[in-house]
């Protein structure tokens, strides 16, 4: 419980007003219960003439009340009540005769059991934008943690694991934690209330509900509990079976060129099987909830019929047959909700299960974390600094002693072999990640005491994988710029050399370039990339390999494009064809996370070291 607590803790509060009026409602529609089936005992002895007593009208204000006494005066004020209903069965049961009354309590049983269910239609009613708005706020706070963990987290993460998290999970906390919301909020209040009246009856009948109780959670908990472990394990098998779809989609043409379609088959239908396996071993633990509670409380309901039957037919009791006929139906009015509650419990056990994944999201620590007092930096007058900066992702040193100065409107490149820490070190300017050791300043100011958001305006990145969105050029093009024009998108399409190719198609600014560009070319999605990044119109410029996937055809194009792009911009270039960087300010050799040379290109070929070497392979 403690578990199911923390979470309408987090989730809940929100929606107290709903919460509020279902809790009202369900406690009058056991009452109003309550007070119908207590009709069904002055129908019994109407029909099998139980009560031959003479009833004489108590007025209710000839009671003397008091508090000390309180409860005698409860006591006599009950029996009061009791006594003159009585006495108007009786006197209506004379006049009218006995049918007539019979027909007269049906229909005020009719009466009350519409109030009844129709505060309970109230009650499940106001429990429905609980269910919704708790699992609605739950994929917006995991989709809203996702855009704010640091790219690090999902380079430990798998995407399929993710998805299944944002999906499944949630889902399953919909249809197991939100879906027993309403058994969890109705059923104890009609077993404490049913309970209440109980005792009222007979304490002593009620002492062998109040034992068997007890049992019954014991062992339906321990079941619940290893539920709960077998749910971890098959939402677990769930993120493996799409981590591996999304892989293959992906990889798909992989897939196909090398003829692995039977072994991709085989390995899917492997954990396909070991989570149907672990499925239905859930299944059946869950399906035992019914049948365990059916039996204990067939059990207990043949312990009280023959306790209180007994006692009866010793005349031993102090209760009348009708009575004790009465205690049976709120007994078995029990049964009920506690078949629904131990349902419900298992199926939380399984929620319980998926929270714990969805949390591991929630609750990911974001390692980049801003200052709680940033200093405002909205321009970039000077130079990028990066004084004696360290980097690691796990253990080995990727950066080693960075010390590099990049002045207002130079270009400076970097090159070096692959996972020589050219990619890692400009990820560090937007804070992308955060340095070990050392600094990184911009105009002098250290980029941990600026806002993350001022920070990254003043950039804009091009990549060697042109990311778009399944939108339209206008959308992709505008994308992140809060307030701009027709006439500038097309302006900075034009700059990108896009405008041609947009202005091919259908709809032009409105057509859709499909799922990661799919209907582009490698060479249209990177100038569509580039017209977003003129549009955002950035003073300093990040380009990540941004021509090396290209044709030759497509790489000049899109190499006019930067140049455009470049002009009056502080631009960091990683470059592999060093053709593109010729020109550059300065060119930063990398090598094993060190900057082993520098300089302009014919400077460095003249040292003859590594870039030389770069060169004549290329060259070559």
């Amino acid at each position: 419980m403690k578990e199911l607590y923390s979470i309408l803790k987090r989730f809940v509060p929100p929606y107290k007003k709903y919460l509020f009026l279902t809790f009202f409602f369900n406690i009058l529609s056991a009452i109003l219960n309550l007070f119908a089936f207590a009709f069904i005992i002055p129908i019994l002895e109407i029909l099998f003439k139980m009560k031959q007593e003479v009833y004489v009208y108590i007025p209710l204000d000839s009671i003397q009340f008091s508090i000390s006494s309180l409860k005698d005066s409860l006591d006599n004020y009950s029996e009061a009540l009791i006594n003159n209903f009585y006495f108007y069965i009786v006197d209506f049961t004379t006049r009218y005769g006995g049918g007539t009354t019979l027909l007269f309590l049906g229909i005020v049983l009719i009466f009350m059991t519409l109030m009844k269910t129709g505060t309970y239609y109230f009650a499940t009613y106001f429990m429905v934008p609980i269910r919704s708005g708790v699992v609605c706020d739950i994929r917006n706070q995991v989709y809203n943690k996702i855009i704010r963990l640091p790219i690090g987290f999902f380079t430990e993460e798998k995407k399929g694991d993710i998805m299944a998290r944002m999906s499944g999970d949630v889902q399953e906390i919909e249809n197991s934690i939100m879906s027993s919301l309403d058994m969890l909020f109705k059923n104890p209040i009609l077993i404490m209330i049913y309970l209440i009246a109980m005792i009222a009856i007979s304490w002593q009948l009620t002492i062998f509900v109040a034992i068997l109780l007890p049992i019954a959670g014991y062992f339906m908990g321990i079941i619940g509990r290893k539920l709960k472990a077998r749910s971890l394990l098959g939402q677990a098998q769930w993120s493996e079976l799409l981590s591996q779809l999304e892989e293959t989609l992906g990889g798909l043409r992989v897939v196909k060129a090398f003829n692995a379609e039977k072994k991709m088959s085989k390995r899917f239908m492997k954990k396909n099987d070991t989570f149907r396996r672990t499925v239905n071993r859930i299944n059946r633990r869950q399906l035992l909830a019914h049948p365990l509670t059916e039996f204990l409380a067939t059990m207990t309901v043949v312990i009280v019929l023959w306790y209180g039957g007994s006692l009866i037919l010793s005349n031993q009791s102090s209760i009348t047959a009708s009575m004790f006929i009465y205690y049976l139906l709120l007994f078995y009015s029990i049964i009920n909700p506690a078949k629904d509650l131990s349902r419900a419990s298992y199926a939380i056990q399984k929620g319980f299960a998926s929270m714990d994944r969805v949390d591991k999201i929630l609750m990911a620590e974001d390692k980049i974390v801003e200052s709680e007092n940033p200093v405002p930096l909205t321009s970039f007058q000077k130079e990028i600094e990066f004084r004696n900066v360290w980097f690691k992702y796990q253990n080995e040193w990727v950066l080693k002693n960075i010390n590099l100065v990049i002045p207002k409107g130079k270009t400076v490149a970097l090159v070096g072999q692959s996972g020589s820490g050219k990619s890692t070190l400009v990820d560090l300017i937007p804070r992308f990640y955060d340095v070990f050791e050392g600094e990184i300043l911009i105009d002098g100011i250290n980029i941990k005491d600026v806002r993350l958001k001022d920070l990254r305006a003043l950039m804009g990145n091009v990549n060697q994988d042109a990311i778009l969105f399944n939108d339209s050029f206008y959308g992709n093009i505008s994308f992140g710029v809060d307030q701009t024009s027709q006439e500038k998108v097309e302006e900075a399409a034009r700059i990108a050399n896009a405008q041609e190719f947009i202005e091919s198609t259908e709809e032009k600014y409105e057509s859709t370039v499909g799922d990661r560009g799919c209907k582009l070319s490698g060479g249209q999605r990177q100038r569509v990339s580039i017209a977003r990044a003129i549009l955002k119109n950035p003073p300093i410029l990040i380009l990540d390999e941004a021509t090396s996937a290209l044709d030759t055809e497509s790489e000049r194009m899109v190499q006019e494009a930067l140049e455009n792009l470049m002009k009056s911009r502080t631009t960091i270039a990683i470059a592999h064809r060093l053709s593109t960087i010729r020109n550059a300010d300065e060119i930063c050799v990398l090598h094993e996370g060190e900057i082993v040379e520098r300089g302009k290109h014919d400077e460095l070929i003249e040292l003859n070291g590594y870039y030389k070497h770069l060169s004549d392979m290329q060259t070559f």
